[in-house]
């Protein structure tokens, strides 16, 4: 099943499938290394919802909703 990141829950775990945006967006998250094929587990959610704590490629990882809707992940 295919959903972006902002929509996972606490605890589900993903492979990234792509990743879209603007070129600036999308060139930030490539240098934070979400690219296709890494595999990634949403930690924490803030109380109000943004921003969202990952782990990503042995490191924790902030994004805001805005962005993580950009990454879209098979669960």
């Amino acid at each position: 099943m295919q959903t972006t990141l902002n929509k996972l829950t606490s605890g589900q775990q993903g492979v990234v499938v792509g990743v879209t945006g603007d070129g600036k967006i999308r060139r930030r998250l490539f240098d934070m290394g979400i690219t296709p094929g890494a595999t990634v587990l949403l930690r924490k959610v803030a109380p109000l919802g943004d921003p969202i704590e990952v782990t990503l490629r042995g490191y924790e990882l902030s994004l805001r909703k805005g962005e993580a809707a950009n990454v879209t992940v098979e669960v």
